[in-house]
């Protein structure tokens, strides 16, 4: 496959065989995502303001089960067999998804129960997402490391171009409950390439950690003596949190843009076409940003701009740019980080580092979408999205300001300070 032989970390079966099954599986993931965001819309008689207070709550219903479980799951992946942690994790979701698609289709009329397999769903993914990043390492040569990282957020922003327009058609046309049941059957690709896996060994390496709170100490300890690491997920946290807009694009597209269930779905994976785009220049050119360190804030300050203009703009298309941009600069800050982060971490200690990075990743967004439905429920929604872009630069200068160190870094300096 030409692909393959310009991407270096793709001529790895292992990894190839994840990062394949992750692409079909996450589109399915990413298709039930904007899927729920509709289904609770339609779900709630009353005005803009009421549908924006529920909207936040799917926000909500997934934070909580990564805060209480995700700390867990780190070091539950560090002390057990990393590719079987994998597949429990991704058949709870099976089982989640396929749930939500049989309540739906015998005539789902109340939230409920939508709110409370979304957040199981949560719950599995807080054991899957740990196990999954500690394993990339172990399928590719540590040179290629940063190929690998960048190719998986490359696939996780190609979903996104892919699952929510497919969605919306699948919604347009056949109904809400065969997005949830294509979600569930997409997770069988994972499984297989799980199962297909040869000559690699998925346990932890350099030492392996009990499942315990010395355990789990140890992982918070480490994540917050590290300047890099401790200031780029704090920057992380408070930019998706003060500049989440994805809960409230139901409301966008139905009341404000006056457009249908297709055009939600180009609307939410327009972010996702500017991050795939910045994804594809990164492939060969993460080695050559000689400051890292200095183009992971910028890319958050443009990422705080470019959501006030998404904001402000009272046109489809001019909204679709915005949030175009709002997706390449936070690919482009996805990236440096995650690199940053696994470079700078030893193997036996990734899984619980992954596990805090997801209580900021997964959390600020996710605790965002219920801030920013509660902010547009009082203050309407164009002031909730451009309040919170203010609120995100405002942030995240003031993280960087107080760490030096994330300015001054250069390329290389995470080899020389990574600890033995």
């Amino acid at each position: 496959m030409p692909l393959i032989g310009h991407v270096p970390a793709l001529r790895h079966r292992n990894y190839r065989l994840l990062w394949i099954g992750q692409l079909v599986s996450t589109s399915g993931s990413m298709m039930q995502n904007a899927a729920v965001l509709w289904h609770v819309s339609l779900l709630v008689p009353g005005d803009m303001r009421d549908k924006a207070a529920a909207l936040g709550l799917v926000g909500l219903v997934k934070f909580l089960p990564i805060v209480l479980f995700s700390l867990l799951g780190g070091v539950v992946a560090d002390a057990v067999d990393r590719r079987k942690l994998m597949l429990l994790g991704q058949a709870g979701m099976t089982l989640c998804a396929g749930l939500l698609a049989i309540v739906t289709f015998r005539g789902l009329e109340s939230l409920w129960p939508v709110y409370l397999l979304v957040g199981l769903h949560a719950a599995f993914s807080s054991f899957d997402g740990p196990a999954r990043q500690a394993l990339i390492p172990s399928l590719v040569p540590r040179e290629l490391l940063g190929n690998a990282l960048n190719l998986n957020t490359i696939l996780f922003h190609a979903s996104n171009v892919v699952g929510p327009p497919l969605a919306g058609l699948v919604i347009a046309r056949f109904g809400v409950g065969w997005v949830y049941f294509a979600n569930a059957v997409s997770f069988l690709a994972v499984i297989a390439a799980l199962c297909m896996m040869r000559g690699v060994d998925t346990r932890p390496q350099g030492g392996k950690s009990d499942v315990s709170l010395a355990a789990a100490w140890e992982g918070l300890r480490f994540v917050f003596s590290m300047p890099m690491i401790r200031s780029t997920m704090l920057i992380d946290f408070v930019a998706t949190f003060f500049s989440s807009a994805t809960a409230l694009l139901p409301i966008f597209v139905q009341d404000l843009l006056h457009v249908g269930a297709a055009e939600y779905g180009l609307l939410y994976a327009a972010q996702f076409w500017g991050a795939f785009l910045v994804g594809l220049l990164l492939v060969k050119g993460i080695d050559r940003i000689e400051h890292p360190g200095r183009a992971f804030v910028w890319a958050v300050l443009a990422y705080g701009a470019a959501t006030i203009g998404f904001g402000l703009s009272q046109h489809f298309w001019l909204s679709w740019a915005f949030l175009a941009l709002v997706g390449a600069a936070d690919m482009l800050s996805t990236v440096i980080r995650n690199v940053l982060r696994q470079t700078l971490t030893p193997d036996h200690l990734r899984g619980r580092m992954t596990s805090v990075s997801m209580i900021f990743f997964m959390g600020g967004p996710q605790l965002g979408e219920v801030e920013a439905g509660y902010v547009a429920k009082l203050f309407g929604p164009v002031l909730s999205v451009v309040s919170g872009g203010i609120a995100c630069i405002a942030a995240s200068t003031a993280i960087a300001w107080g760490t030096p160190a994330l300015w001054r870094h250069r390329r290389g300096d995470e080899q020389r300070s990574r600890p033995a």
